[in-house]
């Protein structure tokens, strides 16, 4: 599984991949390294994180997977 933060906080990319073209094309790097199912993260769960609303969590993930329609042959899941 590869996991992808579209966070700013991200405790492990630190929000390289805010930008949607970033994310799409790690995404795709991801794949492309071998993973079976591809993981999108729109909420920081670090300690100390706020929780966010529905909304915010939505307009970080949607783009992304839209973008990403179609281009991968492995399944996506969302960790919200």
């Amino acid at each position: 599984m590869g996991i992808l933060n579209v966070t700013p906080d991200s405790f492990s990319d630190g929000g390289t991949y805010l930008d949607v073209n970033a994310a799409v094309a790690r995404a795709q790097e991801i794949q492309d390294q071998g993973a079976d199912v591809l993981d999108i993260g729109g909420e920081s769960s670090r300690p100390g994180s706020v929780p966010l609303s529905e909304q915010e969590e939505m307009r970080r993930i949607l783009p992304v997977l839209k973008m990403l329609s179609g281009k991968l042959s492995i399944p996506i899941s969302v960790d919200s």
